[in-house]
């Protein structure tokens, strides 16, 4: 019976699911009241020891240890001042470009992107540092907001990721490789990123007009690059290297990542009580919803093979008049659709389930798909109505900065992630190459 009705249980589920979101529950909460629930009507009151029985198996995963300990090491830099230390290097070396804040903005992005692996984190502190910099200086609205939410997206792709490492746990692809797979990827936004900054400001100066620079003292710089940035580099080998060559998994790598940060923050930074409690306190909270979150999605996926939905489904999306490639396309747009109005982990949770059977069965790299899959995710972040970072960015910049304001000057680089995932999509190798 329960196979003549799976498109109509999915309707149901679904349709409950966006209801539940409107009252403004929490996703993961929401989530698993209606697991529950759906488990009940479905399974019988024996669901209880299946629905244990799955928490059990999807939070006992050695690599969402890893999480934490991202966590843990992003904000041990940041709340010891070593962050802000490197930042003043990398405004010395823009010189006199065309948009320098502006420019600041998404390398240092891109840095802090695989120190952090937190997208609301590197845009909430990128804003408040920058923007009363850049709003002195007369840069225009767009080019003051639209460069710092997208390189604070950036932490959705560079490594460490704590969402690609959600996404791993999640889909059963191997988070070490996905994690490798987006080091390309993400370095390609970056690129476009600055790219169109430059251009925009050649073609229209008052974007952003040039202010005075400091004599640039190339042997003063490189001290100070040595002191404050290269040892961010060696945390970066710690975590990133280690995976690359194979001699860690990257929950080792998390560890040596975690340790490092706070021996570098012990003999370098302001490492204090204060700074212990404030990291501590911070890894806590993301670590509690993300174990939520993968059991939730976990009993998800039960439900749905339960029914037989998956099956179905699968069989259904193979069988269309259509080429696997448009197929593919498919599920990227309604990635795409979906970000306009649902938060990236809920958008995990409702899609991952159902189309990674789709696409192993379709014979596609599970790993290719799934930097494709995240790119879109991070265009999702800066997509109106509802781009998470759209309103982290509003709420560390004036009143006099709205969210229409934001929404126009998110736009282009909405484009330009676009363009990245057509290239990625036509020359998978970029997202490939480095796993070895």
């Amino acid at each position: 019976m329960l196979d003549m009705v799976w498109w109509l249980i999915l309707v149901i589920f679904f349709s409950s699911l966006l209801i539940v979101f409107l009252t403004g529950t929490p996703i993961a909460f929401s989530f698993l009241l209606l697991d529950i629930i759906a488990m009940f009507l479905i399974m019988g009151p024996s669901f209880a020891g299946s629905f244990v029985g799955s928490i059990l198996d999807s939070l006992t995963r050695f690599t969402l240890v890893a999480v934490p300990l991202f966590v843990l090491m992003g904000e041990v830099l940041f709340q010891s001042g070593l962050a802000m230390k490197a930042l003043d290097v990398l405004e010395k070396w823009l010189g006199k470009l065309p948009g320098r804040l502006s420019l600041l903005s998404i390398v240092s992005g891109a840095l802090f992107a695989s120190l952090s692996g937190s997208v609301m984190a590197n845009t909430a502190m990128l804003g408040s540092l920058l923007t009363p910099e850049m709003r002195k200086k007369k840069y225009h609205k767009s080019m003051i907001v639209g460069p710092i939410v997208a390189s604070g997206s950036l932490a959705m792709m560079i490594p460490p990721s704590s969402l690609t490492v959600i996404f791993g746990s999640l889909a059963s692809v191997s988070v070490g490789d996905l994690l490798i797979a987006g080091i390309l990827p993400g370095l390609l936004m970056a690129a476009l990123y600055i790219s169109y900054v430059i251009i925009a400001c050649k073609l229209n100066p008052n974007l952003a007009p040039m202010d005075e620079v400091g004599e640039f003292n190339l042997k003063d710089t490189i001290k100070e690059t040595i002191r404050d940035v290269l040892p961010l580099a060696i945390i970066v080998f710690l975590t990133v290297g280690v995976i690359f060559f194979g001699v860690a998994t990257p929950t080792e790598a998390a560890s040596l990542g975690a340790f490092g940060s706070v021996i570098l923050a012990y003999l370098l930074g302001n490492f204090n009580l204060e700074v212990i409690k404030k990291s501590v306190s911070g890894a806590v909270k993301v670590t509690a919803m993300v174990l939520i979150i993968v059991a939730a999605s976990n009993a998800f996926s039960q439900v749905l093979a339960f029914t037989g939905s998956t099956r179905h489904l699968t069989n259904a999306v193979i069988n269309m008049p259509f080429e696997p490639f448009w197929i593919l396309v498919g599920m990227l747009a309604v990635i795409f659709l979906l970000g306009m109005f649902i938060e990236q982990v809920a958008i995990m949770m409702i899609t991952i389930p159902v189309f990674m059977p789709i696409i192993k069965v379709l014979g596609f790299d599970p790993v290719w798909f799934g930097i494709l899959m995240l790119m879109m995710l991070q265009i999702a972040l800066l997509t109106p109505p509802v781009g998470l970072l759209l309103y982290t960015i509003k709420g560390v910049t004036p009143d006099d900065i709205t969210m229409q304001d934001i929404w126009y000057a998110a736009t282009p680089y909405v484009f330009c992630g676009l363009f990245a995932i057509g290239i990625v999509l036509f020359f998978p190798k970029i997202a490939t190459i480095l796993i070895i």
